[in-house]
C-alpha cells in the first residue's frame, strides 16, 4: 500500500509542522560573522577555528569552505 500526502506550505510553517527548532537567529550570527570575516575585520585564526567547530566533516569540510572562498577571489589561510 503505497499513500501520498501532498501539503502545500512554506518552509516555515512545514518547520512549525514538523516541530523542528527556529535556527534564524543562528543563521543570522552565521552570516554576520561570515561578512565581518569577508571584510578582513576577524582575524582569520578566528574564522578557521569557528568553521572547524561548525562543519560537521571538519578537516574535511574547512577544506571544502577554503576552496569555496580561494575560488571567489578570498584568501586561504
Amino acid at each position: 500500500m503505497k499513500v501520498t500526502i501532498e501539503l502545500d506550505c512554506t518552509p516555515e510553517e512545514a518547520r512549525r509542522t514538523m516541530g523542528l527548532p527556529d535556527l534564524t537567529p543562528l543563521h543570522d550570527l552565521y552570516l554576520s560573522r561570515m561578512r565581518e570575516a569577508l571584510d578582513g575585520r576577524v582575524a582569520p585564526e578566528t574564522v578557521a577555528a569557528m568553521m572547524r567547530s561548525w562543519t560537521p566533516v571538519g578537516d574535511a569540510g574547512l577544506d571544502f569552505w577554503r576552496q569555496l572562498f580561494v575560488a571567489s577571489g578570498g584568501k586561504s589561510g
